[in-house]
């Protein structure tokens, strides 16, 4: 694979030795990256896009991820502009940009010109984590969901991802996608739900792991129970089974304006290590 005037390249199985070490500069806020290259080995084929790595006196330097999300590693300003100009020679091919604020603003700044006016603009999302037991009683309902709970899973999730992202993962014909995505995770035992009576009240799931950490993804209460100690109990639930069984860090980021759930997360324990943002079309 060819290496640029700046020293970036396509990554590929290779180079993994090198790229996991780079992620585990900072292993949690990259969790997302270090899952990744775990289950596709940097193959393009199963990456469904490219991972790029910038060498400097043939050491990895930075990375970013390209796929149907653009995530930058280990990249500080510089690394982000040389990164966006690589991506300028291709156009856009991806939904959303997202990861350490000062690597995507650096990205963003580059390539805003060209790729088109943003559905949304989050630009500052406390990343938060945490390492010991929740602090407070977690709830027992909260369980993992087995594939005889997909039917009722599915709509909560839709309901979920249409109020956090401001559109139906259904449109355009995504339906099945996303349905197989809500299946993949019920199967990796990355799913947890509280359901009452054939209605799920509370729900999460694991997004992304590493044997360093797992980030938490899609926590919804039901409308009706919100305000009722449900979330909190729930997210106690939550960390506390990850942590038993996927890894020992649980971590998550959150919209700075969703005071709600910032709350949920303080009192279950967790705390702001980072900020991250996302560019969203």
């Amino acid at each position: 694979m060819l290496t640029t005037r700046h020293g970036v390249r396509v990554l590929g199985p290779s180079d993994l030795d090198d790229f996991q070490r780079l992620a585990a500069a900072d292993p949690v806020v990259n969790v997302f990256a270090a899952h990744r290259a775990r289950t596709t080995n940097l193959e393009p084929r199963w990456l469904g896009g490219e991972m790029w790595g910038r060498y400097d006196d043939g050491e990895l330097r930075a990375a970013c991820h390209v796929g149907a999300n653009l995530v930058p590693v280990q990249a500080g300003p510089d690394d982000a502009r040389v990164f966006a100009e690589r991506a300028l020679t291709r156009g856009r091919t991806v939904s959303t940009i997202v990861g350490p604020q000062e690597a995507v603003r650096a990205f963003w700044e580059e390539v805003s010109d060209s790729w088109g006016t943003p559905r949304e603009l989050r630009w500052d999302q406390p990343h938060l984590e945490t390492r010991a037991a929740p602090l407070v009683e977690p709830d027992p309902g909260v369980r993992r969901t087995t594939m005889d709970d997909a039917a009722v899973l599915y709509p909560a999730c839709v309901a979920m991802y249409t109020e956090e992202v401001g559109i139906s993962p259904e449109a355009g014909g995504g339906g099945d996608l996303y349905r197989t995505r809500v299946h993949q995770l019920i199967a990796r035992g990355w799913s947890f739900a509280r359901i009452d009576d054939g209605e799920v009240v509370f729900k999460a799931e694991v997004a992304c792991a590493s044997p360093a950490a797992a980030q938490v993804q899609g926590v919804w209460v039901t409308p009706e129970r919100r305000g009722t100690g449900l979330g909190a109990a729930g997210m106690a639930a939550v960390v506390r089974q990850v942590r038993e069984d996927i890894a020992p860090v649980v971590s998550l980021y959150v919209n700075d304006f969703n005071h709600a759930a910032r709350r949920v997360y303080e009192r279950v324990g967790f705390v702001r290590t980072a900020t991250f943002a996302t560019v969203m079309f």
